[in-house]
């Protein structure tokens, strides 16, 4: 049994000054206890911010050999272009390399992973990790329906070879998936998953569907694929996307760099279980520009946090990301920062029965944080040196 406290506890819905938590040997919370109501002198102190564990709530491991190999700022599409390209790399290189960054994130206090996987390189490392992962087998087809059933059989084939490990088929994008695949990735899932999709990370994804214009059929005639059936819809992408999905699966929608007002509304019309993922670091490598996090606060949804992947990001850190959250939208309160990097993703992952939370009976994993600033007013900050150790 431990005893641990600290300055701030973030027990995943508010800050509490000056509390212990007791915890079993395998870190399940026995106890917690307020300020005054407990010996200190019996408890660990660490001085700043006790936090559950992090969930990071959208990576790509398979992609971790590629650190370093696409200069930041390309764009999207030619983002893309080099990694499908740069994929034939040494098998030994590739496997070391998502063998490092699944300790990587374990080490950063990362405790659950919402992973795409488009191959099977990712599995022993999933069955092996101390890391709770729920992977997303994603499937497109470039809208070509004629190529659908053979795009289809070999994500098939990938995800039987995930076993029992968690999983779900999931759509990439709106602009790389045909109304027919859609529907068969929709007949497969049980009711009661989780699904993820990238959606309006780039402007050219509205243009593709509001007027056929932007990059894309650039884009897919590079790799051979002519998209000139392609009808737009006069309308943005999520129209095309969100009435594909299951309402009662929970969704995540990744990116939202170009999501506005209007379309918050529509997938709420649509959608009862929403959460919204953004990944501030990898926005900024990729097309250096970040969401309007005003929209989704306005609108009081459910914001999550991921990474990316080590090709899109210069770490697997969630502490990063608040760090760069904090920096760019100082207004969000901290509290609030917290909640989308621990309760909400747990809660998107369905994984909140033990995780995402500081509560009795629950083994969320705690990290520490120290170097936190508290202004006159009591606000809470991440000083810019911050620093996360994890605890259990």
């Amino acid at each position: 049994m431990r005893k641990i406290s600290s300055d701030y506890l973030f027990d995943g819905q508010q800050l509490i000054k000056n509390a212990g938590i007791v915890i079993n040997d395998t870190g399940t919370i026995l106890e917690i206890v307020q300020e005054h109501e407990y010996n200190p002198s019996e408890f660990e102190y660490f001085p700043g911010l006790i936090t559950p564990g992090f969930i990071n709530a959208h990576c790509h491991l398979e992609l971790s050999h590629l650190k370093n190999f696409v200069p930041t700022g390309t764009g999207l599409l030619p983002f893309i272009s080099s990694v499908v390209r740069l994929r034939d790399i040494p098998e030994d290189i590739i496997m070391k390399a998502i063998h490092d960054a699944d300790q990587l994130m374990w080490k950063n206090g990362i405790v659950a992973v919402g992973d795409i996987s488009n191959k099977m390189d990712t599995i022993s490392v999933k069955q092996n990790s101390r890391i709770k992962y729920h992977t997303f087998i994603e499937m497109f087809d470039f809208m070509q329906e004629q190529l659908t059933d053979t795009f289809f059989e070999n994500y098939k084939k990938v995800y039987d070879a995930y076993g029992s490990l968690s999983k779900s088929f999931v759509p990439h994008a709106a602009y790389s998936v045909s109304h027919k695949l859609f529907d068969l990735i929709a007949e497969l899932n049980q009711h009661n998953d989780v699904i993820s999709i990238h959606n309006q990370e780039v402007p050219d994804e509205d243009q593709l569907f509001i007027s056929k214009q932007g990059g894309f059929q650039e884009f897919f005639e590079s790799f051979g694929f002519s998209i000139e059936h392609f009808k737009p819809i006069h309308q943005s992408a999520v129209h095309y996307s969100i009435p594909k999905l299951d309402s009662r699966n929970h969704v995540l929608l990744v990116h939202n760099t170009c999501t506005k007002p209007s379309d918050i509304i529509y997938i709420h019309s649509m959608l009862a279980n929403v959460y919204y993922v953004t990944c501030p670091n990898a926005n900024l490598y990729i097309e250096n520009t970040l969401p309007d996090y005003k929209y989704f606060i306005d609108h009081q949804v459910a914001m999550c946090i991921g990474t990316d992947s080590l090709t899109s990001n210069w770490n697997l850190s969630i502490l990063d990301e608040l760090l760069c959250l904090q920096k760019f939208n100082s207004q969000i309160p901290m509290v609030e920062l917290l909640k989308w990097a621990t309760y909400n993703g747990a809660k998107a992952l369905r994984m909140d029965q033990q995780l995402g939370s500081i509560a009795v009976g629950k083994c969320p994993g705690l990290n520490w944080i120290s170097n936190i600033e508290v202004n006159h007013h009591g606000v809470v900050k991440l000083a810019m040196d911050a620093s996360v150790l994890k605890i259990v």
